[in-house]
């Protein structure tokens, strides 16, 4: 069993930027591909972006490439999801995954484990 908890999501105008972050408990993630998901009102949840187990394989949506850095700290077991020049757009639910694989993937279903989620606000 795996625990995840998001954290950092606010409240933030259109331009700035935000950084969350999710803690894992009760399994060593090193080993597994870990990625953040996106889900507005109204709207399916969507990939953002993903992390390979060594941390060197990053891959991103189209929508956020360049703006979002994805990262991982296996010693403090966390990920990190770093947003830069936000919209308001980008307004959703964020939630962080794991998937008890080494290989990453941007298909919902495909993860096992998720977090509760953090909201993001941006503000026009």
């Amino acid at each position: 069993q795996v625990q995840l908890v998001e954290s950092g999501g606010g409240l933030v105008q259109a331009g700035g930027s935000l950084r969350v972050s999710c803690a894992a408990s009760g399994r060593t993630l090193s080993r597994y591909a870990m990625g953040w998901f996106r889900q507005a009102p109204g709207s399916e949840r969507e990939f953002v972006a993903a992390i390979g187990r060594s941390g060197f394989g990053t891959y991103y949506a189209d929508s956020v490439k360049g703006r979002f850095t994805i990262s991982r700290d296996n010693d403090k077991n966390t990920v990190y999801l770093q947003m830069n020049s936000l919209k308001p757009e980008d307004t959703a639910v964020y939630y962080c995954a794991v998937r008890l694989s080494s290989g990453v993937a941007n298909t919902p279903q495909l993860y096992d484990y998720w977090g509760q989620g953090t909201q993001v606000t941006v503000s026009s």
